[in-house]
């Protein structure tokens, strides 16, 4: 049986993080919630993750600005990024694919749809 992957959910809002996490759980995932982007930044460089789920509009340091400093490190492993926008997610995807992050999805999102991006960001099917 494979590793589980490891997700990092960054998302100040609470009910949103809780409902991603509790699902994506179910999905055979190990995932780690964070609350703001301070917490996300420092989770990220110091713990291995597969990939980082980071919402745009955070507390203390944004989504894009996270994804840049993980993507721009020297680590061995840099953990795919997807960024979640309530933002229009045709213009928000090239700036989060200048700040490194794989792909950008646009709030509110079917959760089944979300599953399927993150396996393809991990390489699975």
């Amino acid at each position: 049986m494979a590793d589980r992957k490891r997700i990092l959910i960054a998302d100040d809002d609470g009910e949103l993080n809780e409902m991603l996490t509790g699902f994506l759980s179910t999905q055979d995932f190990d995932v780690v919630p964070v609350f703001n982007g301070k917490d996300a930044l420092q989770k990220a460089q110091n713990e291995k993750f597969d990939l980082l789920l980071l919402d745009v509009m955070m507390p203390y340091i944004d989504g894009y600005h996270v994804a840049y400093e993980i993507s721009n490190s020297d680590a061995e492993n840099i953990p795919k990024i997807i960024i979640m926008t309530s933002r229009d997610v045709a213009s928000e995807k090239g700036i989060a694919s200048l700040s490194g992050a794989y792909d950008a999805v646009q709030k509110p999102f079917e959760l089944e749809k979300l599953v399927l991006k993150i396996k393809e960001a991990l390489g699975e099917k």
